[in-house]
């Protein structure tokens, strides 16, 4: 829930001061507390810690998804897209590893997760720290500075409440793009936890299967949303973001059987295909994300859809568990408190409507493939109009060249 708060204050802080610091100051503060975890005495340390923790995690995605991609050739950005969004298969599948060679072999338990999981962003930002801003920002501080000064409100310039002030123009001429993404993201959320938060539980009480197996199931279908996210994510900047989704959405679709039904270890095959087309689908979404934002609010429009999308998402696991009490078993004991259901059956209905759903959305949606904000000018809706010719320049430069139009 609290996600939605740190996408908010990061994204406003990416597109104010750049992608760059505080992207590096939210992964030291969601890694100090990601290590602080590892300490708790108590539960209720432990959720108030997890709760500082949500919006933390939450601001990372916007800055991320801009730093990676809007300096990136135009045609490399769907390969790109593919690889940045697999990022969280990879944790995925190093987090299981870790939790297999980790968790049993020394006498801090979990915690030892916890202290790695913290440690490891810190790599990551002292990268990040040797790195420059990105140019899609150092252009758009230029026009933002230039288009002050020509306005005469540059002493504004560096206030926040004047940022913000900004940029309402383009909240305004695109709030119903926003929506839009805010109803795609709810609808790949709900995918990807649809078809993944209750799918150990599926394989533990319904199908017998021992933990380490699980584990090993769950690896499995990790590499295979490696290969679809990859995979599609490139292919889709030869045939779309939308065509691209929409054939992998069919493909999933129909390997839910494949997914659901076997009772035997040759299920692994179904996870690594269905999974490789959810995250297939997901491996366009940090490009099509980009691609339909406007450039003056990229880090907060990305970052607040996506994870408002999985705030709407959230009860994916809770939703299926509850729609499993109508789904009992025919071997489960109604003399004990201990009832089995079906929540394989419960998992294959949630996915149809969802693949559905977001068939829909994707089908009846924009795109704007290959285009970027910053290239444009002739873009009526953007905050400063007729600014993003101009590369850059110095204020005096840009005013010279605004007197010239």
């Amino acid at each position: 829930m609290l996600r939605s708060i740190g996408a908010i204050i990061f994204g406003i802080a990416g597109d104010r001061f750049g992608r760059k610091w505080p992207f590096i100051i939210n992964i030291i503060f969601y890694a100090t507390i990601e290590i602080a975890t590892g300490f708790c005495a108590t539960f209720t340390q432990f959720i108030g810690l997890r709760a500082i923790f949500g919006i933390a995690m939450g601001g990372i995605y916007g800055n991320c998804a801009a730093t990676a991609l809007e300096d990136a050739p135009v045609a490399t950005r769907g390969l790109l897209s593919g690889l940045l969004q697999q990022g969280y298969a990879l944790g995925y599948l190093l987090a299981a590893a870790f939790n297999l060679a980790i968790t049993k072999n020394q006498p801090y338990g979990w915690r030892a997760l916890f202290w790695l999981a913290g440690f490891l962003p810190l790599l990551a930002a002292a990268w990040r720290s040797f790195l420059p801003e990105t140019q899609a920002f150092l252009r758009m501080k230029q026009m933002r500075k230039a288009h002050q000064v020509t306005n005469g409100t540059h002493q504004e310039v560096s206030t926040v409440a004047a940022f913000i002030k900004s940029t309402r123009p383009a909240l305004v001429n695109h709030w119903a793009t926003l929506i839009y993404l805010v109803l795609m993201m709810a609808g790949f959320n709900f995918l990807a936890h649809g078809s993944q938060d209750l799918y150990p539980t599926f394989l533990a009480s319904q199908l017998r299967f021992s933990p380490g197996y699980i584990t090993a199931i769950t690896m499995i279908s990790s590499c295979g949303s490696l290969v679809g996210g990859t995979l599609i994510g490139y292919f889709s900047s030869f045939f779309g973001r939308r065509l691209s989704i929409i054939v992998v959405l069919i493909a999933g679709a129909a390997l839910i059987p494949a997914y659901l039904l076997p009772r035997d270890k040759t299920i692994m095959i179904g996870a690594f295909f269905e999974q490789m087309c959810v995250q297939g689908a997901w491996g366009v979404v940090p490009i099509h994300l980009m691609e339909l934002t406007p450039l003056q609010i990229r880090a907060f429009a990305v970052g607040t859809s996506y994870q408002l999308g999985n705030l709407i998402s959230s009860a994916s696991a809770t939703i299926e568990a509850t729609a499993g009490q109508y789904f009992p078993l025919p071997t489960s004991d109604k003399s004990s408190d201990k009832h089995q259901y079906d929540y394989g059956k419960v998992m294959a209905i949630f996915l149809a409507f969802t693949y559905a759903f977001l068939f829909i959305i994707i089908l009846l949606g924009p795109e704007k493939r290959n285009t970027d904000e910053v290239e444009k000018t002739d873009d009526k809706h953007s905050v400063e109009p007729h600014e993003t010719q101009l590369k850059l320049l110095s204020p005096s430069e840009s005013t010279e060249a605004k007197v010239k139009e």
